[in-house]
């Protein structure tokens, strides 16, 4: 019984962070143009930010990002009635809060790939160089951190949340990869 309540929290914590999961990689998918940062270099000629994170990236992000609640929020009557009961980690209950929640994982978690990109540069780590641990979780936790004032969660549906964004960004990472959408696979 341990196991599938586990299961179950692994399943509904997924569920919930997809709008963050998908606005990261939209923004992969339909990003390119100017960079959020405008090409802005600190007196090293270091970038502020980079090349990779965009305003196309940001915007399409975040779209998805909502979308994705929203659809979510449009489902939740079905997904409650049926396991409603077993649910011990945050759902989307209705399109209303699927739209707010979704904004808020979706472009937090551009803002947090954005804030991990701005570090790497002032570590003095270039486009495309590792960045361990913060390469997987950057865009996560800060969209965590934007959500969290609506909806509250515990520890284990943070533990969980990391420990699948780490999985599932190797993953992607590795996948986008292969397809030719990045340049490295981590």
């Amino acid at each position: 019984m341990q196991i599938e309540i586990f299961l179950l929290a692994c399943l509904t914590t997924l569920y919930f962070i997809l709008p963050a999961y998908f606005s990261n990689g939209g923004a992969l998918a339909f990003g390119g143009g100017t960079p959020l940062d405008f090409g802005k270099s600190d007196k090293k000629g270091n970038h502020w930010i980079g090349d990779g994170v965009t305003w196309r990236g940001l915007i399409a992000g975040t779209i998805i990002g909502i979308i994705t609640g929203a659809v979510q929020g449009y489902l939740a009557p079905d997904i409650i009635s049926e396991i409603g009961q077993y649910i011990i980690t945050p759902i989307i209950t209705d399109v209303n809060s699927g739209i707010l929640i979704g904004f808020l994982l979706g472009f937090g978690a551009l803002l947090g790939d954005a804030l991990g990109s701005f570090l790497k540069r002032r570590l003095g780590i270039g486009r495309g160089k590792p960045a361990p641990i913060l390469d997987q979780l950057d865009f996560i936790i800060v969209a965590l951190i934007l959500v969290y004032p609506i909806v509250r969660f515990d520890w284990l549906f943070l533990v969980i949340a990391i420990a699948l964004t780490l999985v599932i960004h190797l993953i992607a990472n590795s996948g986008a990869y292969l397809l030719g959408l990045k340049d490295v696979w981590y």
